[in-house]
Formats: C-alpha cells, structure tokens, sequence
C-alpha cells in the first residue's frame, strides 16, 4: 500500500511540476531563436538549425557556449566570422562585413533584455551595427559585457552606469568615436575595463583613477590626448596598455603593483621618472618611440621581475654606468635609436642564449657599423640651443630648402602646376609684387615675399599640429610589403611615391628620394625639423621622416623616405581639369588652389 502511494506522489509531481518547468525553458529558447534570426543566421549557430534538444544542454565550443542555471539562460557567448576590419566605415552597412541594413540594433537589444538573469554575455565578430542603445543597462544581472570586433559607434550609453554588478567591460574593435565618459567610477566592482582600437578622443579620463577595484586598463589605439594623471591610487592595476594614443606629459606616478606598462607610440616627454625603480613586479616595460629624454635610470635593467624593456626611439643621452646589472628574469632589451655615447655595460654586450639586446643607432664606443659618432649624439642634444641662435639669412636659406622639400612632396602636385604657371594670367595671381629690394645678399626680393607667405602657413598650422615623428625603415618595409611593386603609385625624377599601411592601420604615402653623399644628415635635419611645422589647408601634412644611412660614413645619407598623409580621392589633377559632374570645382577655388601649388613652383624653379 505504502509503495503505491510512493508512486501516486512520483506522478502528481511529474504532472505539477514538470510542464511549469518546460513553459519557463521554451520562453528562454524562443529568445534564443529570435536572436539567431537577428543575427541571420551566422555559422557558430548552425548545430541549432535541426537541434530538437534543450539548447543547455549543448557541448559549449569557442563559437558557442550557452550555460543555464534554474531554467534561465546565465551565460551567453556566440563568435562570428565577420571582423571589422573597414577602415571605412561611416555607420552604414557594408555588404558583407556587417549585418544587413535591415538590421536594427535597439529591437536586438530588446529582445536580449529578455534574458533577465545573464551573468556573462559575449557576442563578438557578429557583424553587429549601430549605436548601442541605453536600454542595454536593464540587464542588470550582467558582470561581463563584451561586444567586441562588431561595428558599434558612437558613444557608450550613460545608463550603463547604472550596471553596478559589472566587472569586465569589452568594447574592443568598433568605431566608438566619442569620449571616453567621465561616469566609468560609476562602476564600483569594474575590474577590467578594455577599450582598445576604436576611436576614442579627449583627455584620458581622471574618473577612472578612482576605481579602485580596476586590474586591467586597455586603450591601446585610440586618439587620446593630453595628460596621462596620477595612476598610483589603481593598488590593484596590474595592466596598462595605452600604446598608439597622442598623449604627450611626462611619465606619471604609476602603483607599485604594476606588471605591465605599454606606453609605446605616444608623445610621451621629460625624464623617466626614479619612481619606476619602485616597481618590483613589474615585468613588460615598453616605452618606445615617444619623446624621453636625459639617462634612463639604472634600477630598470635590475628590478627583480623585469623580463622585457623597449626603451628605443626617444631621445635619451648620456652614458650607461659600466656597472650596470641586469635582473636574472631579463630576456629582451632594445635602447636603440637615441643618442647614448660611452661604453656598452657588460651585462648588455655579453653574448647570450638567454637575453636578446638591440642598440643600434646611437654613439656607444664599439665596433659596430651601425653605431654613430660622438658628434651626431651630442650635436643632437645641442640641436635647439644651436636653432636658436641661427642668424636670419641663414633661417631664410633653411626655409628655402623646406619649401623645396614640401613641393616635391605634394604627390607631384607641383610639376602639373610648371605646366600652368607658363600662362601670365596665373603667373600674377601667383607671386605678389615687391618693389623694394632690400634683400640680403643672394636672396631675391620675390623669394623673401614667398618666404614671408610660408611664414603664415606655419603660423596657421600651429592652430592644429599633427604628431611628426621618426620612421623606422623596418616599420616602412612592413608597412609597403617590403616596398612591394603593388603598393607603387607614382615615379617620377624626384623618387619613387608608395602605399603604406602602418601597424596601427593608417594608411600612408611614402616617398621614397635618393640623396648623394655630400648631403649632411644634420643639414637635411634642420630642414625637415623646420619642414615637420609646416602646416597648411592646401597642403598635405609630412607626418615624420626615416633616414636610411647606407655608408659607414654616418655623415652623410644615401636615402631618405618621407611619410604624409595619404588622399585617397583622386590626385590634383582630377579636380582641376577633368570633367566629374559630382566632384567638379568652381573656377574660384581652382584658381584658388592652383595659386597656392604655383607659387611653391615658382621657388623650386
């Protein structure tokens, strides 16, 4: 009797209980299902198309994984094969490579906002398009955000604030292009805030010094500016990556727990601050081309954890103590292309398996063919006390060389120019009248009028300077696939013109001139440190330079390679003399343009 009472209970509770149960699951599934269709169907969903199962129950792969708890789906994470790699991309659809233009982001997150407990959402490399829209904080169970390699723009919605439970926020890889929100402290249990290659601008925000909580700070490739703050209140930052931005103070305060420090690419200036010497954890270390200057401290090449230092391209001087010593973790470290002189300290030039240094390009007394002179170094660290005391014919004379220069950058812009400036209807709108010719010796009056016109092109470029810095020729050859013949766009008896693409995705022209020996680097220098502050509307900017030496002799170049903006509508001639209905340009600003380009002719004739 007792046994058959046992089964009656075992019944009724299968038929209380369990169909309660599968109603709440087939709610879930049907959010599911309405997601994939948003999505289109993408490939890391395809095991759902004849799946009759419970899609908990299914073998979690790095495409999928879906993670269930009480019959609510907790966990959701699906990884697509569509990266956004459009350089382009202006907040459109863009035939495969995003969602189609049916696509609406703000329903897609209303029908995500019905998964109410999800702890872990990950929906990354979806083709996902739009601006992400507020109503994403009413998933307010989240701890980990990441929707990262999408094509999400714009700026990140305030309410997010309001997702207090959230830990790990990834915006990687879109073309958010706002501010970083000055709101991120709003964020108390914020561990891991990564935000890198996007488009990020402003001052990094002061906001985020106050999460005490953060481990990971990633902004790698955006185009922050300003000053770095006081970063020693972060006690638990264990990574900061901030390479590829346009920060340009001096090194700040950084906490002392710190393992990993990628400030590489930046405008970084001043001394390396004694403080880092503090850091004991710290491991990877990387500093490279920004503007530092005086001795690095000693304390860098021993702390204790220190297994990579990249202190290359700055402008630090002086001599390394002969009694310096490496740290037993030290595998890898590069100091070249600054201005060090003096002796290689033992425990960098001894030869070894465990530890790889590069310190090429600077006057350190050893026979190396790819070591300066004394003089270069500390001619170098002269090199603005000397600028200020040049006479002004000789200023003149250097401006001269920089316009010459500039013209023959102008992707040949100029030589179509000599063609016109033969017709005396240009050739007076092009060179002002001087009546007085009070010039100094050797130097034209019309010379001197043009000279006085750069002078207020350089006064207006100051208004918004672009970061000019030195190219390394590896950087170039990977840049131009070797200088690949693909990537040629112009020859021409001033040099050969190229396509570049940098590591951090711009895209570049690079202009390739030869030089003969009895050009001195330091002369051709002080021409392109004056060429490098030129800035004007009709004018494409010179973004930085790369000597290539070529001789032993380091006196002299053999080669030098001119990085610029890179057009990418056309050439000048298009607009000036071909008939484009949508592009055609009224006589005004053709006359107007070619004035400009004419003029810089004239000085090069």
């Amino acid at each position: 009797m007792g046994y058959s009472n046992l089964l009656v209970l075992v019944f009724l509770s299968w038929v209380l209980f369990i169909p309660g149960a599968h109603q709440l699951q087939n709610s879930q599934t049907n959010v599911l299902l309405q997601l994939r269709n948003y999505l289109e169907y993408p490939s890391s969903l395809e095991i759902w198309e004849n799946y009759s199962g419970d899609l908990c129950n299914l073998s979690s792969s790095p495409q999928l994984t879906i993670t269930c708890e009480d019959n609510s789906v907790t966990e959701l994470k699906i990884k697509g094969d569509k990266l956004a790699n459009v350089s382009g991309f202006n907040g459109y659809a863009v035939s495969n490579q995003t969602l189609s233009e049916s696509f609406s982001m703000d329903s897609f997150v209303t029908t995500l906002t019905k998964l109410t407990s999800l702890r872990c959402l990950s929906l990354v490399s979806l083709g996902i398009w739009g601006p992400l829209p507020d109503k994403i904080h009413r998933l307010s169970s989240l701890a980990s955000l990441d929707l990262s390699s999408n094509f999400l723009f714009g700026s990140i919605p305030p309410k997010i604030a309001r997702m207090v439970r959230l830990q790990t926020l990834v915006l990687d890889g879109n073309f958010f292009n706002d501010t970083i929100p000055d709101w991120l402290d709003s964020l108390s249990n914020l561990s891991v805030l990564c935000l890198k290659r996007n488009r990020f601008k402003g001052q990094f925000p002061s906001s985020i010094c106050k999460i005490r909580t953060l481990t990971d700070i990633t902004l790698f490739h955006n185009e922050l500016s300003g000053k770095l703050p006081d970063l020693s209140s972060l006690t638990n930052l264990h990574v900061l990556d901030l390479r590829e931005n346009h920060l340009d103070s001096e090194l700040p305060a950084m906490p002392k727990g710190l393992v990993t420090a990628l400030l590489s690419k930046n405008s970084f200036s001043g001394k390396i601050p004694e403080q880092i010497g503090q850091l004991r954890q710290l491991r990877h270390l990387d500093l490279s081309f920004n503007l530092l200057s005086g001795m690095p401290p000693s304390v860098l090449f021993s702390l204790p954890e220190i297994s990579y230092l990249n202190l290359a391209s700055n402008k630090l001087s002086g001599s390394l103590p002969n009694h310096l010593s490496c740290g037993g973790e030290l595998g890898f470290v590069d100091i070249s292309t600054n201005k060090l002189i003096g002796e290689l300290p033992s425990c960098l030039g001894a030869i070894s398996d465990k530890r790889v240094v590069k310190f090429g390009g600077n006057c350190l007394s050893i026979d190396m063919p790819n070591q300066h002179q004394d003089s270069y170094c500390k001619e170098a660290n002269l090199r603005g006390k000397q600028f200020s005391g040049i006479r002004l014919g000789e200023l003149v004379g250097v401006i001269g060389g920089a316009v010459l220069v500039m013209v023959l950058l102008a992707f040949g812009v100029c030589i179509l120019c000599r063609r016109y400036r033969s017709q005396e209807t240009v050739e007076q709108h092009a060179l002002p009248k001087v009546v007085q010719d009070n010039s100094p010796a050797g130097v034209s009056a019309e010379f001197l009028a043009n000279a006085r016109y750069i002078s207020q092109a350089a006064k207006l470029g100051t208004q918004v300077a672009l970061v000019y810095r030195l190219f390394s020729l590896e950087e170039l050859k990977e840049a131009t696939n070797n200088f690949d013949q693909s990537t040629l766009i112009g020859e021409g008896f001033i040099g050969k013109l190229y396509k570049g693409r940098l590591e951090n995705g711009t895209d570049v022209a690079i202009r390739s001139l030869a030089f003969l020996n009895k050009n001195s680097i330091r002369n051709l220098k002080l021409h392109l440190d004056l060429l490098s502050k030129l800035r004007h509307p009709h004018l494409v900017a010179l973004l930085g330079h790369c000597i290539d030496v070529g001789v032993q002799d380091d006196s002299c170049a053999s080669k030098v390679f001119l990085i610029y903006e890179y057009v990418p509508n056309g050439n000048f001639r298009t607009h000036l003399s071909e008939n484009s209905l949508e592009k055609a340009l009224k006589w005004s600003d053709r006359l107007a343009n070619s004035n400009w380009c004419c003029q810089g002719c004239a000085l090069s004739t």
